[in-house]
């Protein structure tokens, strides 16, 4: 049986460059989604959205294998925001953003196979959010990207090149939230050398 890893098949999606921003269409893809908000680091709504993701997506994963289509779960990814978008980019005040943590789920997975995956997850773990995944398509579609080696809280530059001068001399402006995807497991991996796609929705001017 073979195994699918997403980040090698769709590599133009999870291989940018760390050098230069890139322009890239993304299909609509189906996700796992936790909606919530405050600090990353310390709020207890963003550890339960993590746990709940991930018992979901494994689960899945394991219902899906049994029926020969075998796949490696997708790195975590999250779409983040703020009402006062200088706190996340430059002021960086984490008590006020407001993210959606989410897990790539394969086209062929069906709405009975997820029933089920929460169904067994319900009974084996007492998990706060559960009830609060969704799984549902996102439609993304033009993006800039860019892969950032380093530790999330070094983000702020890039992200102010990004934002205040790439977008506007190439002539695009925002058209969507603010996304990052995890290539890296921050309790397995200094934060020096954590791998992070930066990524931006973006529309003609």
């Amino acid at each position: 049986m073979t195994k699918i890893d997403f980040k090698k098949e769709l590599k133009h999606l999870y291989q940018p460059s760390k050098n230069e921003f890139q322009v890239v269409e993304v299909p609509d893809l189906k996700f796992f989604k936790v909606d919530g908000h405050g600090d990353p680091n310390s709020a207890q709504e963003y550890t339960d959205a993590i746990e709940a993701l991930y018992a979901v997506s494994y689960k899945t994963k394991f219902l899906s294998k049994k029926k020969e289509q075998d796949y490696v779960v997708p790195p975590l990814e999250g779409l983040w925001w703020a009402d006062d978008m200088e706190t996340f980019s430059t002021a960086r005040d984490k008590s006020q953003w407001l993210w959606a943590m989410m897990i790539m789920v394969p086209d062929w997975i069906t709405d009975d196979m997820v029933a089920e995956a929460r169904m067994e997850v319900d009974k084996k773990k007492d998990l706060p959010a559960l009830g609060k995944i969704r799984w549902e398509e996102y439609r993304e579609g033009l993006v800039v990207q860019i892969l950032h080696l380093g530790s999330y809280d070094d983000e702020g530059p890039v992200l102010a090149r990004l934002h205040e001068s790439w977008m506007a001399e190439h002539g695009y402006t925002f058209n969507g939230l603010h996304h990052e995807i995890y290539l890296s497991d921050p309790r397995r991996v200094e934060p020096s050398k954590l791998k992070t796609i930066l990524r931006q929705p973006i529309q003609n001017i």
